[in-house]
């Protein structure tokens, strides 16, 4: 085992909670898209426990890398290598043929035009009646769902202007503008959401 790999507390935490929802949700054989894979925990936790799909990871271009540690020590045959994507290139061309996607933790990292383009990025990418799920904390109607959530987003903010918790209605038109229909909306732990679109 390699040691000094990339490690995300957060991943961690949540990883067994997500699982289950897409265990339950992508039951078909099938290539899922992992967007903003990070230290790559997640990714080898998921392909593990889903031997039926194809994990692929990606990230920035100047992060894309960072995940391949886990990768190599996870010796799976079910995970690719991590794909470079920067989602505002619009250059969504060289992803293999995906049957779902994944996203955890990065709508409110993303500045709000980042996450347009990977919303109509996904959207091209997926088949029809293909999911997309997107993990997060989310505001509903201006309002956060903790104290805790509020405390984030301000701290968030604070560090740079192009971040912060996303609203759920803007995220819904968002979806109707891409194709996108908001299907589920389940609660997680820890103030967070599971979103799941599908491609109409």
């Amino acid at each position: 085992m390699q040691k000094d790999k990339p490690f995300s507390q957060a991943c961690e935490n949540n990883k067994a909670p997500i699982l289950e929802k897409l265990t339950e949700l992508f039951k078909q054989p099938g290539t899922i898209l992992e967007i903003g894979t990070g230290t790559g925990q997640h990714a080898v936790y998921f392909a593990s426990h889903l031997p039926h799909l194809v994990w692929q990871p990606s990230d920035h271009p100047q992060n894309a890398q960072f995940s391949q540690a886990w990768i190599d020590d996870s010796d799976l045959t079910n995970i690719n290598g991590p794909i470079a994507l920067n989602v505002l290139d619009g250059n969504w061309a060289g992803l293999p043929a995906i049957g779902g996607a994944f996203s955890a933790n990065t709508a409110h990292i993303m500045a709000w035009e980042e996450v347009e383009a990977m919303f109509y990025g996904v959207s091209e990418a997926l088949p029809k009646d293909g999911i997309f799920c997107l993990y997060g904390p989310f505001s509903y109607g201006g309002r956060h769902t903790s104290e805790s959530n509020a405390r984030f987003d301000l701290s968030l903010r604070t560090q740079a202007p192009h971040m912060g918790i996303r609203d759920i209605e803007d995220l819904k038109a968002l979806g109707a503008k891409t194709g996108l229909e908001l299907q589920e909306d389940f609660g997680m732990p820890a103030n967070n959401r599971f979103l799941v679109w599908r491609r109409t």
